[in-house]
C-alpha cells in the first residue's frame, strides 16, 4: 500500500514538474499580454484621436487591433503550453472556414463595414436614413450600425441592409433648406399674404441671407391659394426653424386677417316631383 501511495506521488511530482511552471507560464503570458494588448489598443486610439482622425475610422481601427493582438497572446499561450500552434492554426483556418460558410450573412455586414469605412458616406455623428431607420449615428462597428431616433431609441441596423439601400445624409452638407406648402384663401389679399410670408423669413435670425429665401405662388388648389416657401438654415438648426415657421405664420395669418382653408365641398341637392 505504501509502495502504491509513492508510486502515485511521485507521479504527481513529476506531472507538476513537467507540467506546472508551463500552465503557470501560460497564465502569466494571457494576463500580462491581455494587459498589454489593452494598453497598446488605448494608446493607439489616444494617438489617432490627437493626429484628429475621423472618429467612425478610430473605432473601427481599434476593434480590429484588439482582436488581432488578443488572437497573438492567445496562440503565444498555448505555445507556452507545449501546443503545437501550427496544427492549431491549420484547425483555426479550417474552422473559420466552416463558420464563413455558415455565417455567410454576417461576413456580408464585415464587408459592408469595411466599404463604410472606405467610401464613408456617413460618420458617427451624422443624421441619417439608412436601412430604414432614420437617426443620429452613434456607433459603427464590424456587423451592424447603430442609430439613435429623435425619440432616444436605439436601433441596430446590419451593415448590409444599408449598403444594399439608399442612404441619405442629412448631415453631409452645412447647409439645408426648409420647404413649407401655405395655403390662403381666395377671398384673402394674394400679395398681402405673399409680403407677410416673405417677412417671416427676412426677420428670422437663423434664416440666411444668401441663398436668399423664396416666395411664390405655387398652385392654385381646390380650396385654396397655395404659396411655396423656401429658406436656407445651418444644417443644426434645420428643425428649429422647420417647425418656429409654421407656428409663427399661423399666428401672424391670424393677427393680419388672412385666413388658411381647410378642403370644402358643395354639395347641390335636386328635388324631383
Amino acid at each position: 500500500m505504501e509502495t502504491e501511495v509513492t508510486k502515485y506521488s511521485d507521479l504527481a511530482i513529476t506531472y507538476a514538474s513537467q507540467y506546472g511552471l508551463k500552465i503557470i507560464a501560460a497564465i502569466l503570458i494571457f494576463i500580462i499580454g491581455k494587459w498589454a494588448v489593452n494598453k497598446i489598443t488605448a494608446l493607439t486610439k489616444s494617438l489617432m484621436i490627437k493626429a484628429k482622425i475621423d472618429t467612425t475610422l478610430v473605432e473601427f481601427a481599434e476593434s480590429l487591433i484588439y482582436f488581432v493582438l488578443l488572437l497573438m497572446v492567445m496562440l503565444a499561450s498555448l505555445n507556452a503550453l507545449g501546443i503545437n500552434t501550427t496544427s492549431f492554426l491549420a484547425v483555426f483556418g479550417a474552422a473559420s472556414l466552416a463558420i464563413g460558410l455558415a455565417l455567410q450573412g454576417s461576413l456580408a455586414n464585415v464587408g459592408a463595414a469595411v466599404l463604410i469605412i472606405i467610401f464613408r458616406p456617413f460618420k458617427v455623428g451624422d443624421y441619417i436614413q439608412a436601412g430604414g431607420a432614420t437617426g443620429t449615428v452613434e456607433d459603427i462597428n464590424l456587423f451592424s450600425t447603430i442609430i439613435a431616433p429623435l425619440d432616444n431609441r436605439t436601433i441596430i441596423v446590419p451593415n448590409a441592409s444599408i449598403i444594399n439601400g439608399n442612404i441619405t445624409n442629412f448631415s453631409k452638407k452645412p447647409q439645408r433648406r426648409v420647404d413649407h406648402v401655405f395655403g390662403i384663401g381666395y377671398g384673402d389679399d394674394l400679395k398681402l399674404a405673399k409680403d407677410t410670408l416673405m417677412e417671416i423669413l427676412e426677420n428670422n435670425p437663423r434664416v440666411l441671407k444668401d441663398p436668399a429665401p423664396f416666395v411664390a405662388v405655387s398652385e392654385l388648389g381646390d380650396s385654396s391659394v397655395n404659396f411655396t416657401t423656401r429658406s436656407w438654415v445651418e444644417t443644426a438648426d434645420y428643425w428649429d426653424v422647420y417647425f418656429s415657421q409654421i407656428e409663427t405664420v399661423k399666428l401672424t395669418f391670424d393677427e393680419k386677417g388672412i385666413s388658411i382653408p381647410f378642403p370644402q365641398m358643395d354639395v347641390h341637392v335636386q328635388k324631383e316631383n
